[in-house]
């Protein structure tokens, strides 16, 4: 089913910091018949969303130093019907989890096209065939996935998830800050 056979020219609010990939996005998006709504900031988000409630969002996990998870909650409180896929470059199952648990209805990893995009917003339930893994994850990203959960658990705030790790401040942020290995 593409957009068009739900709604006639369905709004979707994009928010991303990255101006080129929305720019990108967007306009892929129009040419598969959707109204796209632009915003680089989470407040210029849930402003725009307030105006011209969307359908359909795609959200970027971090914007700037803000968490889309924000948006996620905001959009979820105006319109519990608004189906919202979250986008991130720096994946970990804490996140996912919390996207899903505040209402995303789906999660992807940057680089993700609008073809994978648009299927996640049309997806309505989860995968069976989905394939498990029979590698473990490394030490290394096991931690990262272990700090993106305590980070979580102490609503982004850096300063009390470094309390609760016992370590300094700075050297969380710069763990946070590295890309994550990927297994």
């Amino acid at each position: 089913m593409t957009a068009t056979e739900e709604l006639d020219n369905p709004r979707l609010l994009l928010v991303d910091d990255d101006e080129t990939f929305c720019s990108v996005l967007k306009n892929a998006l129009e040419k598969r018949d959707y109204e796209v709504l632009v915003a680089y900031d989470v407040a210029s988000g849930i402003q725009l969303a307030e105006q011209n409630l969307p359908e359909y969002a795609v959200i970027d996990l971090r914007i700037g130093l803000e968490s889309g998870l924000e948006l996620v909650k905001k959009l979820i409180s105006l319109d519990d019907n608004t189906r919202i896929v979250m986008l991130t470059g720096f994946a970990s199952i804490a996140t996912a989890v919390e996207a899903i648990k505040l209402g995303a209805t789906h999660y992807l990893t940057k680089p993700a096209n609008a073809d994978e995009i648009v299927t996640a917003l049309l997806k309505n339930e989860g995968d069976t065939s989905a394939a498990i893994s029979e590698i473990p994850l490394s030490v290394k990203r096991l931690e990262w996935e272990h700090l993106q959960k305590v980070l979580m658990q102490h609503d982004g705030n850096i300063s009390a998830a470094a309390r609760a790790l016992n370590m300094h401040r700075r050297s969380l942020q710069r763990k946070l800050d590295k890309r994550p290995v990927q297994s």
